[in-house]
């Protein structure tokens, strides 16, 4: 079957809040992590059917739903899990701040790599707890964290590491050596373990693994808790589909206690999506990757050939985090809006010599992209 990454589709006068933030203005929002293509057939036709019964009260957990989720971590990750283990949620974001506010006090501080996705950072401050910051270092081409200088860096007060794999707004995919050292990391200081994981099926480098975290060891799978979604494999985001899995019931309680009468169910239309992709959207997954890998080194070539600039290929992810320090402006992000390209500043990462830019798009939107970035780059000479 083929499909058409091609196809544009006008989401400037739609509800998109990516493409709504410049308004009329002439940039290209290349910002927050969706992507400009149509969700697989399977997933809209679900909606649809689901609609058509008319009837839209209190839904129940899908029994579906669990089983698909039960058989798809088995077959891709070879992770045996129980139905008891999940909680469903409406975002992993939510999943990041119930895991700092459910496994920290007020005295008691986090772990989390930088530079990381801003809700990790956010977590934290809206819970009023410090956190230590894990500096990524590029090695090899990889970004990955430097747990060497860590324990000079730790207080004693450590209870939540908070990772996220594959990385975010790096791309890297931790190799299990990699994954074993977070794991004696966090035995040494006795911490509790959340790993973000909602890009596992979005690897765009041949012969790479996604390796869950709970599944390294017994001890690692006591220890955390793991948030995955459909949403940004099938651009199904704006519904909130979510779980995290909690094998330790003792984790798995505290976590549920502080979600309650604060963070609501799953919607059923969400559901609904989030059964169907993981059932039905494989082979539309495979080639959205064949695209994206495409746009990958694209991207990858055109920004390594600029002055200034420079970029390592992100090995999952459609996400590309450029190194702007060698433009000599203060404010990256504002520069190249003010040459029509919107990208995520790097400072809400942790880096503000940084962009990150969303390759999550057509063909054409990215040529667009990269003909504005060479006009940006002749301005500065």
């Amino acid at each position: 079957m083929a499909f058409n990454f091609d196809q544009w589709i006008d989401r400037r006068h739609s509800d998109s809040l990516k493409w709504h933030k410049y308004g009329d203005q002439d940039v290209l929002p290349l910002w927050v992590a969706d992507t400009d293509f149509r969700s697989p057939e399977c997933v809209i036709e679900a909606i649809k059917q689901r609609a058509e019964h008319g009837v839209f009260g209190y839904g129940d957990t899908p029994s579906g739903l669990i089983d698909i989720t039960i058989s798809r971590l088995e077959q891709r990750y070879g992770w045996r899990i129980q139905p008891e283990w999940i909680v469903l949620l409406p975002g992993v974001v939510c999943g990041l701040n119930l895991s700092v506010r459910a496994f920290t006090d007020s005295e008691q501080s986090t772990v989390a790599p930088a530079p990381i996705y801003p809700p990790f950072r956010a977590a934290a401050k809206l819970a009023e707890r410090a956190q230590i910051s894990l500096p990524l270092r590029l090695e090899g081409q990889r970004w990955l964290m430097d747990l060497h200088t860590a324990p000079e860096r730790l207080q004693g007060d450590e209870r939540l590491l908070m990772l996220c794999n594959p990385q975010n707004p790096g791309g890297t995919v931790y190799r299990r050596s990699e994954l074993l050292a977070q794991l004696a990391f966090a035995q040494q200081h006795d911490m509790i373990v959340c790993s973000d994981e909602i890009h596992c099926d979005l690897l765009l480098t041949p012969g790479v693994e996604h390796i869950p975290f709970a599944t390294l060891s017994e001890d690692a799978a006591q220890r955390s808790i793991t948030l995955i979604s459909p949403s940004k494999t099938f651009n199904i985001a704006g519904l909130g589909a979510s779980m995290a899995i909690i094998p330790n019931p003792e984790l798995r309680r505290r976590f549920k206690q502080t979600r309650q009468g604060i963070v609501p169910g799953v919607d059923i239309l969400a559901l609904v999506a989030a059964e169907a992709a993981w059932r039905g959207g494989d082979d539309w997954l495979a080639a959205q990757i064949a695209y994206l890998r495409a746009n990958r080194d694209r991207l990858v070539e055109q920004v390594n050939a600029l002055p200034g600039l420079s970029m390592v290929a992100p090995e999952a992810t459609y996400l590309g985090w450029i190194d702007a320090s060698g433009l000599g402006v203060d404010n990256p992000t504002g520069y190249f809006e003010q040459h029509g390209l919107g990208f995520s500043p790097g400072h809400d990462f942790g880096d503000g010599r940084f962009v990150r830019f969303n390759f999550g798009c057509t063909r054409a939107t990215l040529e667009e992209a990269i003909t504005r970035l060479q006009r940006a780059i002749a301005a500065r000479r």
